[in-house]
């Protein structure tokens, strides 16, 4: 029998799952790791953490079936800046997609007004290429030593196989992409003082890139290219036909939305990025999502305490900007900060549990909102959400939300695109069809539907009412 790993590479964890030619989960296994946050609007990651947690990971779940495991994937963690050196030393922590220390060369970038020309998006904090900028005027003596730029799965793809690869749906999110055209922008690599002999060579994410070095104990195993965690996440959840739409709860939140072609008229407020599946989609990245509700629960209520026995909907008065490391979608201000609004001395711990619920997904339907498009359904992934919380999503979207029998989304698409690197399947589409299954979760309900309206006319007036509050 042959045997696919799937390896979702996280923020806080990595996290890796067997699966069979039909679909079923064998085996799973999670390995994790710190962030270091050394200054405000800090974000770094030691790039080995990653590769010992991949290590263990292909070592557990191969154990005793070494010779039948024939492909892997990784879906990564976007964005993140690793420079190696000419002995292919990481030469600095990484920088993370939550990073936000590039604001102003990110503004720099936004200044030129070529950008969305060139790679199809504006520049945000999170993204690689200003990142590379601040790297040049902060660090040279580090930009000096760069020989290679890559992603964080692709550090680890290179390290696994010796090939120095990536794929179009992680590369779009480096803004050093032509995203239309699918190759290196010359433009865009002089504006930030690389040339293209130090980024990868770039693949489709189904396609093979090579097999894995002998010393992992897996013979026969060869890699695909993979994909972003969330065109990962994507082909997990069957997300690959024009007018699908998937949402992503997990330190971040994103929506999803698939297109056929190339988007020309979306604004620059979502990402315009290539799809795992060969062609597009959009995308809307709030930076904070169940980081929120840990946030709320453990770190300021101390406890385990739970939703709201009987939410009431919708009706509390109370409003949660989710903003706890900036945002990316739609507002671009590494500056924003969270906040409640509405509290009075009738607010119960409940009214202020389900805001933190209502915010995230209000800043959800921001994203959908200024991408000017319409969902009605929507399949959830990204970790266990409470039926409250899939309520209020249903009902703020006005979507129906739909359930994937494993909640891994990354790490089932890696899975899925190594199937069909493999030939198991002759498309991406095939093997989603074949083993991703999916059932309604949560209806929505007209009438909370149009409370929501009114709550979401309320909401989208906070930001802009505080953004110019300074909290220095």
């Amino acid at each position: 029998m042959n045997y696919y790993i799937g390896i979702d590479l996280g923020t806080s964890a990595c996290k890796g799952i067997l699966l069979s030619r039909e679909g079923t989960v064998l085996a799973e296994h999670s390995v994790s790791y710190p962030v270091s946050t050394p200054y405000t609007n800090w974000s770094e990651q030691n790039p080995a953490d990653w590769y010992n947690a991949a290590v263990e990971i292909l070592s557990v779940l191969s154990k005793g079936r070494e010779a039948e495991v024939k492909g892997v994937g990784i879906a990564g963690q976007m964005h993140g800046l690793v420079m190696l050196d000419e002995d292919d030393e990481v030469i600095r922590p990484a920088i993370l997609w939550n990073d936000g220390r590039s604001a102003p060369q990110t503004a720099y970038l936004n200044s030129l007004g070529t950008l969305p020309a060139l790679t199809g998006n504006i520049a945000f904090p999170g993204f690689t290429a200003p990142k590379i900028l601040w790297v040049r005027e902060n660090e040279p003596e580090n930009f000096a030593r760069v020989k290679k730029i890559c992603l964080p799965k692709d550090y680890l793809a290179y390290k696994l196989t010796g090939v120095f690869s990536s794929e179009y749906s992680d590369a779009a999110g480096m803004l050093l992409l032509d995203v239309q055209n699918k190759r290196w922008s010359p433009e865009m690599c002089e504006i930030c003082g690389v040339t293209a002999d130090m980024l990868p060579t770039l693949f489709e994410s189904y396609e093979a890139t090579g097999k894995l070095k002998a010393e992992y104990g897996l013979p026969n195993a060869i890699l695909c290219a993979g994909a972003g965690d969330n065109a990962g996440a994507a082909v997990g959840t069957n997300t690959l036909r024009d007018g699908d739409c998937s949402i992503s709860l997990g330190t971040s939140g994103t929506i999803f939305l698939p297109c056929d072609q190339f988007n020309t008229e979306c604004g620059t407020a979502l990402h315009n990025f290539c799809h795992s599946n060969g062609k597009f989609h959009l995308m809307g990245c709030i930076l904070s999502a169940a980081s929120c509700n840990k946030w709320w629960i453990r770190d300021i209520l101390d406890t385990n305490y739970g939703d709201p026995a009987e939410p009431n909907y919708g009706k509390t008065g109370v409003y949660f900007l989710p903003y706890l490391t900036g945002e990316r979608c739609p507002h671009n201000d590494v500056n924003a900060r969270g906040a409640f609004i509405g509290l009075s001395m009738n607010t119960t711990r409940e009214d202020m549990s389900l805001a933190v619920l209502e915010g995230v997904a209000y800043a959800l339907r921001d994203c959908v909102e200024a991408g000017g498009v319409k969902i009605d359904k929507a399949v959830l992934c990204g970790g266990a959400v409470s039926k409250v919380w899939q309520t209020v999503l249903a009902n703020i979207l006005g979507a129906d939300i739909y359930l994937t029998e494993t909640e891994q989304g990354p790490s089932m698409g890696g899975a899925l695109l190594a199937m069909t690197s493999c030939g198991e399947y002759a498309t991406v589409y095939e093997a989603a069809d074949a083993t991703v299954r999916k059932t309604l979760a949560v209806k929505c309900d007209p009438h909370l539907v149009e409370i929501y309206d009114r709550g979401y006319g309320v909401y989208r007036q906070l930001y802009p009412a505080l953004k110019g509050v300074r909290y220095d």
